[in-house]
């Protein structure tokens, strides 16, 4: 994380304000605020998802403009996160248990997402890994715990 560029390491870091903001309000805010503390958790949890599979999109649309040789199933992986955060969202809309249940998926697969990173390889910065583990791991684990608390 100490060779990640100034811009995105606080950035990043600050990403992570809304979703303790959330845990915040649900472990020690006011009862009122418990429900809107858990929504508002999901709803960030799948942005943030989302604006992953749109940093894969990316690194494979730069990739390949460069000549460079993008695997078939990044593109796949890009489109995938906004999918699978929707998919989350669908017990809610049909009057299923939630936000408990798709807290939990949401905050497995934020955190999972690093598998993909992982495989990038090349297509990433040097210093990306060590900045994607820490804002993958530290979102994925306060949406779980959002999901447990839900």
């Amino acid at each position: 994380m100490t060779q990640t560029p100034p811009f995105p390491r606080w950035l990043g870091l600050a990403g992570l304000l809304p979703q303790a903001a959330c845990l915040l309000a649900v472990v020690a805010g006011p009862p009122e605020a418990r429900w809107t503390g858990l929504a508002i958790g999901w709803g960030y949890g799948a942005l943030i998802f989302s604006f992953l599979g749109g940093l894969w999109w990316g690194l494979a649309a730069a990739a390949q403009a460069r000549g460079e040789m993008v695997p078939g199933w990044l593109w796949f992986a890009a489109v995938a996160p906004s999918l699978l955060a929707l998919l989350t969202y669908v017990p809610w809309v049909l009057g299923y248990g939630w936000p408990g249940p798709s807290l939990i998926v949401l905050g497995l697969m934020i955190a999972g997402s690093l598998l993909v990173d992982r495989q990038l390889g090349a297509l990433a910065p040097a210093w990306w890994m060590g900045l994607r583990a820490v804002l993958s791991l530290g979102l994925g684990v306060m949406t779980v715990v959002l999901g447990l608390l839900g």
